[in-house]
């Protein structure tokens, strides 16, 4: 019983200190959750980071024709993503939100690809790998797209069309977002 209570004690500890969060259609980042110091270093004029992406866990069998049981969750890592305090607004704040969106986007491409293709261990041995390095690369290119189409969110005019796409993305998957 003391290895449950210290279990407990260890989980809850981790979400009081609050560095990472789950996406949920109905939480949304704010400025609070930004909270590594200014990284400047690279790239001067971004006024905020959002360092979001994926988890995974799968549960197999050594039995290749067992099935898997797969889960993937999107999350944001409040002690890598900054802000600089002195240039933040509300619409900057949805430039981010939006990044972290997109990763909620792709995890569910992953969750799609995998259930409709990998059902056993055998079938998650052969081609998780190459699924998930092919979601992986497209998200990468797909956030660099993002940033880069609208000049970290300055463009309002590709914001907003990207506000939109990205909308139209998290409805056209929506069978494959987690409870």
């Amino acid at each position: 019983m003391l290895k449950l209570i210290v279990l407990l004690c260890s989980v809850f500890s981790i979400q009081a200190l609050g560095q990472k969060i789950s996406w949920r259609e109905d939480l949304k980042l704010k400025w609070e959750n930004f909270q590594s110091p200014v990284n400047r270093k690279n790239h001067p004029d971004v006024v905020a980071y959002t360092h979001c992406g994926w988890e995974y866990s799968v549960i197999k069998s050594s039995d290749p024709k067992a099935a898997i049981e797969f889960n993937v969750e999107t999350i944001f890592n409040e002690d890598k993503s900054w802000k600089d305090t002195k240039r933040i607004n509300d619409y900057v704040l949805l430039h981010e939100q939006k990044h972290f969106d997109i990763a909620e986007i792709f995890a569910r491409k992953l969750r799609k690809e995998v259930k409709e293709k990998i059902k056993t261990s055998s079938d998650y041995d052969k081609y998780f790998k190459g699924i998930y390095n092919t979601i992986s690369n497209d998200y990468k290119n797909f956030q660099i797209t993002y940033d880069k189409a609208t000049d970290h969110g300055i463009n309002k005019e590709k914001q907003a069309e990207y506000n939109e796409l990205i909308s139209s993305e998290l409805e056209n998957l929506k069978n494959f977002k987690t409870s």
